[in-house]
């Protein structure tokens, strides 16, 4: 089942989040409001006493199978796993055990600490809107090895896996929200056109016969969305998405900073392993883990990006002006009287839209790589064997929030501490952002 949802509320674009079973909430805090439930100060020492023997005991618990986990990482390494495959002389058939071993022990781990695989309908609804990057990203798959994971799914069955789950993963957790104010110049500019192209289909009936065929390709169970709504609308969260396709037209929209808003997946884990090459055969697993990632700019953080370039769209422009242009031009100079005026408007107006497509281009390829950039300093945590340490830590960290939660009142605890799932976070960020 999605676990996101495009819903319209008063005419507003809200996407529904599913709730998630982790507690956003600081060791140190949780551990100091739950002693201070208990009345006496011996038994409060007690049970500070007993919170370490907690988190020892879990510690102890998993040191196994994150030390397993590392040895087995290093095999696989991408900066210095072969020097160690050659220096164990393992067999094909043996490395190929050992590898399905690790992605055993690496999804285990993803699992407790709550990451969940992005499905085919989240990343519809998450690309669905634009914020930032305004380019269409594609995955050289070419460059992209499709047996590794293939085969460790065949073994091991998961619902809802995405199309491109042969090539690479992407685990998410945690939601939040990423707020931008700028001018956005050319970005209202394509809003007005889009607009008016929108216009244009609605006069010339085109609209309703691309819409019919929309609906048939995609029809859908209404019984089973409404068994879905009901059930979901009173756990689940609503965030609004603010974006410029949805902006009223007013001059002080138009000319002044404009305020758009997109929630965000916190964390973002990506598992992949390139292709073989005729002179290398590929080991390494990429593991890269990323925050604060907008859920409509999530091509950022995928995989063997190809380098964009022109949309057959933009190219359907260029040459839809030149030949709009050429047939102006040659109709007024066939014309007895030719009004030189009006040939230099024209020509004016066809050289400037083409001008205005290209330098759009060009202004989305430097918010692109301005994102990029932004993506390897800023938004990327770690990689590697790095993640995997985070990870490790994840689990422990809930695991021994979950057992110091449960050794006071469950009900005298949710009183002091209130809400312990993402809505806290979404509430504090969203005081952060309007004070």
């Amino acid at each position: 089942m999605a676990h996101l949802h495009e819903v319209d509320r008063s005419k507003n674009e809200v996407i529904r989040l599913e709730r998630e079973s982790v507690i956003p909430i600081l060791k140190p805090k949780l551990t100091m409001t739950l002693a201070n439930l208990i009345e006496h100060s011996s038994d409060r020492a007690e049970f500070l006493k007993l919170c370490k023997r907690i988190e020892y005991t879990i510690r102890a618990w998993y040191l196994l199978q994150f030390e397993d986990l590392m040895q087995l990482y290093s095999l696989f390494d991408p900066v210095h796993g072969a020097q160690k495959l050659e220096q164990q002389k393992l067999s094909s058939e043996e490395i190929d055990v050992l590898e399905q071993n690790f992605l055993t022990y690496l999804f285990q781990v993803m699992e407790k600490s709550n990451f969940k695989i992005v499905t085919d309908d989240e990343i519809d609804v998450a690309h669905s809107g634009q914020y930032l990057l305004n380019l269409p990203i594609t995955v050289d798959e070419s460059k992209l090895d499709k047996t590794l994971l293939k085969k460790y799914f065949e073994e091991h069955h998961h619902d809802d896996l995405p199309d491109f789950s042969d090539k690479y993963v992407i685990f998410r957790r945690g939601i939040g929200i990423d707020r931008t104010t700028d001018y956005f110049v050319m970005e209202k500019v394509d809003m007005l056109i889009g607009r008016f192209w929108a216009y244009l289909l609605r006069v010339t009936r085109l609209e309703k016969l691309l819409s019919r065929r929309s609906k048939r390709h995609n029809k859908k169970d209404p019984k089973k969305d409404n068994e879905i709504n009901s059930e979901a609308d009173g756990q689940d969260l609503y965030v609004e998405r603010i974006r410029l396709e949805n902006m009223q037209l007013s001059f002080h929209n138009l000319l002044g900073k404009t305020l758009i808003q997109e929630p965000t997946f916190d964390r973002i884990i990506v598992v992949y392993r390139r292709a073989r090459t005729k002179s290398k055969e590929e080991r390494g697993i990429y593991v890269k883990h990323f925050k604060n990632i907008p859920m409509a700019d999530m091509e950022i953080v995928l995989p063997e990006k190809k380098n964009p370039g022109l949309t057959p769209m933009d190219w359907v422009k260029f040459l839809g002006s030149a030949i709009v242009g050429l047939v102006a031009v040659v109709s007024s100079l066939e014309m007895p009287s030719a009004d030189w005026w009006v040939i230099i408007a024209v020509l004016s107006t066809v050289i400037g839209y083409i001008a205005k497509t290209y330098f759009t281009f060009q202004q989305n390829m430097a918010q692109y790589q301005n994102l990029i950039t932004q993506s390897m300093y800023d938004k990327q945590l770690d990689s590697g064997k790095g993640t995997l340490l985070h990870l490790c830590d994840d689990v422990i960290q809930q695991e021994d929030s979950v057992g110091r939660y449960q050794c006071v009142g469950l009900k005298r605890a949710n009183d002091i501490i209130g809400t312990t799932t993402e809505e806290l976070v979404l509430k504090a960020k969203q005081g952060s952002m309007t004070s």
